[in-house]
This record gives C-alpha cells, sequence and structure tokens, in this order.
C-alpha cells in the first residue's frame, strides 16, 4: 500500500500505513451494527430521486435570489431545521445510500429570511417552469 501523494489535498495520514493506528479506536465507536439498515423499497428509493432533482430545480431557481436552502419542521424535535443546498443534497444521498436519516441538530443562529418551505419551493418551481 502506497501512501497518498504529495499532491493530494491536506496533509499526509502521519499513521498512514501503522498497525497501531490509534484512529482505529475511533472507527470503532462509530460502528452503528446494532441497527441493522434497512434498505428502501423500490418506491420510496424513487421518492428520494425525484427530491433529488426537485432540489436541483430549486436551487437553481431560489439560490440566485439569495435563498440559501429549506426550512424543515422537524416532527421528533419540534423545531424548524434550516438546511443548505449542499447540506440537504448530502442528506438526500446519504437516506438513498443508507435508508436512514443523518443524525441531526438544528442550525445555531440562522437566518430565517433566507430559508424557504419545501412547498413554497415547489410552488415557486411550478410557477416558474409554467411561464
Amino acid at each position: 500500500m502506497t501512501p497518498p501523494s504529495s499532491a493530494s489535498p491536506g496533509p499526509v495520514d502521519p499513521f498512514w500505513g501503522d498497525p497501531d493506528d490509534p484512529a482505529r479506536e475511533l472507527a470503532a465507536l462509530d460502528d452503528d451494527t446494532d441497527e441493522p439498515v434497512t434498505p428502501l423499497t423500490p418506491d420510496e428509493r424513487e421518492d428520494v430521486l425525484e427530491d433529488m432533482a426537485d432540489l436541483e430545480v430549486f436551487e437553481a431557481l431560489l439560490d440566485p435570489r439569495g435563498v440559501r436552502g429549506l426550512v424543515v419542521h422537524c416532527e421528533d424535535c419540534d423545531e424548524a431545521h434550516y438546511f443548505g443546498w449542499d447540506l440537504l443534497r448530502g442528506n438526500l444521498r446519504h437516506l438513498l445510500d443508507y435508508g436512514t436519516s443523518r443524525v441531526h441538530e438544528p442550525a445555531y443562529g440562522p437566518d430565517p429570511t433566507l430559508y424557504v418551505t419545501w412547498e413554497y419551493a415547489r410552488g415557486f418551481a411550478d410557477a416558474s417552469l409554467e411561464g
């Protein structure tokens, strides 16, 4: 195994190839083997793919107008969560790949005026594309 080239972004891992790499213990802490991963059904998978396509349209139409992303009401914690475009895309990709949503925390001090609901984005896209 050869270490990453010096042309790769970021510093070279000082423990590269070391069998006693202390990070191995950290990786074990992240292991969620207690909960089996349930793959999405074909219908659920199709819904996520449609959401990803919608998200691309929403971002293309709303980002130039200063909208940073979407606000979603979380049923688990009963709070509004503000998601930027990249984070939304990453969350949908994670759902598609692993069948589960990521653990989330509410954003710290977001400006609610810079986010819209999924329903607003859908209506804006529909009206913009009809025209």
